[in-house]
């Protein structure tokens, strides 16, 4: 998957258009020189290639700027970039090109204008191997024809200007986590310089995506609410909140948390005829989990493909992380997904959000992709191991700060529950099938820990080194929550 793919930025970045916004040219140029760069341009050069909502009822937006040659300034090493320039209000970045089999060789890195302070970061390094967390090749989700490759987003908030610079290298960088990194120093001015425009290690038509996730709806989900959202729900949004009938009523913004012994009786209901006569005698599940629902986030079902497709149980969970940043509050974790919702709708092309399941640093879990807390649903979060898994994410980068022992709790707890919900020990190994990956061919039989984290399946820093680590006593846990 990592090939090199030689193209010619200059034709793909022709195209554009005005966007018609800008703020008052004294604020822009004041916060501008405080940051030590040039005056954000106010004609931003934009293309919307599909992504931009027609319908202004429609919560949030996602809009393209197309990457072009950097030729004033070589000392950064860049190639290909945005100067500084201001653009409408986005919270959620990430680079975007054509072909979903071509990989990245170099840096991306950015730097944005908070929208209240008017100040500009230091440069931030974006994770650049992210396509990985994607559908298996040769599905229909794959096939569809409207994939594309993509870094990973990184959360940077509230912010109304962006500068951007892509700096080719050679080999691949280590597992970069944006939040940690710190300025770079040698950078002057923010931009590099090309020849005729011709970039022969990075991929075609690569351009800058912005995310505006949109502001919750009236009747979020806030901590210990447990009544059904009023209001008028479209067909979407009923489909997928009945998807959950078993577990809560319609409109539900959350389900709530069962003990051991609710959990034991719920699963005789889920499961019946399937379980086994020892199951049914002494069930090895640990108690079900709070868990925020796709209306308590504040999902817009119209983004996402109406179907929802599943695989036939749940052998193993593998564990993720966003790579989208630690600079969060849990209060906006719910922002945070309906970015990567619509980022990985919108942006990538998927039929729906990748995971399954999602944890804050809080510890709180929400749903994923839609069908079911409890059922099997077939996500995009492990090329090549979709089937017959979960993919948990938890919202952060782990590769070199630890993650919260809230967080590892929690996965530990939806975990017990989950596996459970099919039998599944997780201190063991099972047997899976892949469909295809750059660690296992297709057709590969291989043994895997029931609960994995990515790198396991795929050549991916994912989940970060730090959250990796704790996947032992997750499992330990796990296992204990499920009364082994």
């Amino acid at each position: 998957m990592r090939g090199i793919l030689a193209s010619s930025i200059g034709v793909t970045c022709a195209a554009a258009l005005a966007l018609p916004f800008a703020p008052p040219a004294a604020a822009s140029a004041s916060s501008a020189s405080s940051a030590g760069a040039p005056a954000p341009v106010a004609d931003v050069a934009t293309r919307t290639a599909g992504t931009a909502d027609a319908r202004a009822d429609v919560p949030g937006s996602t809009r393209s700027l197309p990457l072009r040659p950097l030729t004033r300034d070589r000392a950064s090493g860049a190639v290909l970039g945005l100067t500084p320039r201001t653009v409408r209000p986005f919270s959620l970045l990430g680079v975007v090109w054509d072909d979903p089999s071509a990989d990245l060789h170099g840096r991306v890195q950015v730097r944005t204008r908070a929208a209240g302070s008017g100040e500009w970061t230091d440069w931030q390094d974006v994770e650049t191997h992210y396509t990985q967390h994607g559908a298996d090749p040769d599905s229909s989700e794959a096939a569809t024809g409207k994939v594309r490759g993509a870094t990973a987003p990184l959360w940077v908030g509230e912010s109304d200007g962006v500068e951007v610079r892509v700096l080719p290298q050679a080999g691949d960088p280590e597992d970069v986590d944006p939040v940690d990194t710190g300025p770079d120093e040698g950078a002057s001015g923010g931009e590099g310089a090309g020849e005729g425009g011709e970039v022969s290690t990075l991929p075609a038509g690569m351009r800058l995506d912005l995310v505006d996730p949109g502001e919750a709806v009236p009747g979020e989900f806030a901590e210990g609410a447990e009544e059904p959202r009023t209001g008028v729900m479209t067909a979407a949004a009923q489909a997928a909140s009945a998807a959950n009938s078993a577990l809560v009523p319609l409109g539900a913004t959350h389900i709530p948390s069962l003990t051991a012994e609710e959990t034991r009786k719920e699963l005789v209901t889920l499961r019946g005829t399937e379980l086994t006569e020892q199951q049914q005698a002494k069930p090895y599940i640990g108690p079900r989990p709070s868990i925020v629902t796709r209306r308590g986030w504040g999902a817009d079902e119209s983004l996402r493909e109406k179907s929802f497709v599943y695989t036939s149980k749940v052998k193993a969970a593998f564990v993720h992380h966003t790579a989208s940043g630690n600079n969060y509050s849990c209060s906006q974790a719910p922002s945070l997904i309906r970015g990567f919702y619509r980022y990985h709708t919108k942006s990538l092309g998927w039929r729906d959000i990748g995971y399954n399941f999602l944890v804050d640093k809080c510890g709180r879990i929400y749903e994923g992709r839609a069908g079911g807390v409890a059922k099997p649903v077939k996500g995009a979060h492990t090329m090549g191991f979709n089937s017959k898994t979960t993919g948990i994410a938890v919202i952060g980068s782990y590769g070199s700060k630890k993650p919260s022992s809230k967080a590892v709790k929690a996965v530990a707890r939806l975990t017990a529950w989950k596996l459970g919900l099919h039998g599944m020990n997780p201190k063991k190994k099972t047997s899976l099938t892949s469909a295809g990956g750059n660690l296992y061919a297709k057709g590969t039989k291989v043994k895997m820990k029931v609960i994995s984290g990515h790198r396991d399946g795929f050549n991916t820093s994912c989940p970060g080194g730090k959250l990796y680590k704790k996947l032992s006593s997750v499992r330990s846990k796990a296992a204990e929550y499920q009364g082994r």
